[in-house]
């Protein structure tokens, strides 16, 4: 990335008063020099303290972009080794989803105290070795989709809500055959209809469907039901939520409905990386414009960084020499 690190400041010139203005009204000659600088020194430096910060805020995102890009490697590098422990390789997609819920209901056995329940875990090196995690629907939930996610079948979490749009339950939907089946982690169930079919969130929202797929599920609560479903709910940002959302339909129509997104939300690993990585875009933008403005608007000469490197060189030379 090239750029500047610093700026040098050309100084100001006023003008010298002409000889017949001298002779004819010396008196009213004001030397306006000192007035002049003043303003202008007071800009420069306020320039270069946001030039300073942008760089120092630039630095740290991409130290803190390179942390994270390391962490999201070693996240996948985890969950592929687990996934391939669990999930058969020549197994088909029902096979696989199969797989994981078994592994879940009667796996090796796992810590049964882990990190505090009281708040959602996103890390999935939480949520696949805690067994208290394992019967939450919101951290199996993330268990389920990262290892779906790294055994190549596409997922993406449901919130079933209420008509207050509050969150009752969480479950996942797998896309088979252009079909996006449901699954309750939680549960560890694969709902079928009477005919041994998959079902949708759409088959589900029919109350005698419903009933026949859950009636032997056990401990399952009838108040979780299909009628009312997102994908992300946004509106926990309170006044900011409706903005973002109309804003995000606008520039990524059917982000709500994405694989992506569900893994954003369920990967702390990746939405660190992906967040890092649009900070350092933004800082370079910004910078860039800086700059810019700094060299056209407030006549200030950058030196960059070749040059830099080029003159540390030069009197390294000197020295040795």
């Amino acid at each position: 990335m090239s750029g500047n690190q610093g700026f040098g400041v050309a100084p100001a010139r006023t003008p010298a008063p002409s000889p017949q203005s001298d002779a004819v009204a010396p008196a009213r000659f004001v030397d306006r020099s000192e007035a002049v600088r003043a303003p202008v020194a007071e800009r420069h430096r306020i320039f270069l303290v946001v030039w300073y910060a942008i760089n120092f805020l630039l630095i740290v995102s991409i130290f803190a972009a390179l942390y994270s890009i390391v962490w999201e490697f070693s996240t996948r590098r985890y969950l592929k080794g687990f996934s391939d422990a669990i999930i058969p390789a020549t197994a088909g997609p029902e096979e696989k989803i199969q797989a994981i819920v078994s592994w879940m209901a009667r796996g090796p056995a796992r810590e049964v105290a882990g990190p505090s329940t009281a708040s959602p875990d996103r890390d999935p090196t939480d949520t696949l070795n805690y067994d208290s995690l394992l019967r939450i629907c919101g951290s199996a939930t993330n268990a389920f989709i990262n290892l779906a996610d790294s055994g190549g079948l596409g997922a993406r979490r449901l919130l079933l809500t209420d008509s207050n749009h509050m969150t009752k339950h969480v479950v996942a939907e797998v896309l088979i055959d252009g079909r996006w089946i449901v699954v309750d982690p939680a549960f560890r169930v694969i709902p079928r209809g009477a005919d041994g079919k998959l079902l949708t969130s759409h088959d589900l929202s029919d109350p005698v469907i419903f009933a026949a797929a859950t009636r032997n599920v056990p401990g399952f609560d009838p108040i979780y039901t299909y009628d009312n479903t997102s994908h992300v709910r946004i509106s926990r940002l309170r006044f900011l939520g409706l903005p973002m959302r109309k804003a995000l339909d606008f520039l990524m129509p059917g982000w709500e409905d994405s694989t992506t997104m569900s893994l954003l939300l369920e990967r702390s690993s990746l939405a660190a990386m992906v967040f890092a990585l649009v900070l350092v875009f933004f800082l370079s933008l910004l910078r860039v414009l800086i700059r810019w403005y700094g060299e056209k608007r407030m006549g200030l000469r950058s030196i960059r960084i070749r040059e830099q490197v080029r003159r540390a060189c030069i009197a390294f030379l000197d020295t040795a020499s």
